[in-house]
């Protein structure tokens, strides 16, 4: 199965999904990431691309991601160009890879490059025009999902979960890569809180550890 995690940042594809993309890969899943934006130019100082995107290969490593892209659209300023423009590349990627499965971020999240990117997706996987693609899930990402609220946008109802107890630790060390996003608990991008929130979503539906999703779409 062909497999397509689309996030907006280096990190994001794994705070929210990782267990899941290990656990896609190692049932040999064919998982291309693709990180949209260039993720550096708002949050690192000056000379820290290569550094990122060595980071972002390790992590990649890690999980056993077939194939990592790294794009080049804005960081934190996707809102301030076409959403067209951002679907074109999305829709680049579905018919290159022509995946089964996507999974992006939440469109409620706080952050605005995430709710672009949600829309974008579903602008470019619409039924006609990505026909490989029978679902679409979306992902938390900590420090980003839960910082919205309802008075903003419809808050995170999971719906989808995903036994990663096998895959935590590889969802840590691929984390742990990214060392200037690591944070010291309770922050939620911590190590500690990305187990703790395993662990929680597990509790939910009689698993160790699990990652939640919303599905937006599916057909069977």
């Amino acid at each position: 199965m062909n497999v397509l995690v689309v996030a907006a940042h280096p990190d994001d594809e794994l705070l929210g999904a990782g267990g899941t993309v290990a656990r896609h890969a190692a049932n040999g899943d064919l998982v291309k990431l693709a990180v949209m934006c260039e993720g550096v130019s708002l949050r690192y100082e000056p000379g820290w691309d290569a550094q990122v995107r060595k980071q972002a290969c390790d992590a990649a490593r890690i999980l056993g991601v077939s194939d990592l892209v790294m794009g080049d659209l804005p960081d934190q300023r996707l809102e301030t160009i076409p959403l067209q423009q951002v679907a074109v590349k999305v829709d680049q990627l579905i018919a290159d890879f022509a995946p089964e499965v996507i999974y992006t971020h939440f469109a409620g999240d706080i952050n605005r490059d995430h709710q672009v990117l949600a829309e974008a997706v579903l602008v470019a996987a619409r039924p006609y025009s990505a026909p490989s693609v029978r679902e679409i899930l979306m992902f938390e990402t900590p420090s980003s999902t839960e910082w919205s609220s309802p008075a903003l946008t419809t808050p995170f109802q999971a719906n989808v979960y995903v036994d990663v107890e096998d895959f935590l630790d590889k969802k840590i060390a691929a984390f742990n890569c990214y060392t200037a996003e690591v944070r010291p608990f309770p922050h939620p991008r911590s190590p500690e809180a990305l187990r703790d929130r395993a662990r929680y979503w597990g509790s939910l539906v009689n698993r160790k550890a699990a990652e939640a999703f919303v599905l937006a779409r599916s057909t069977r």
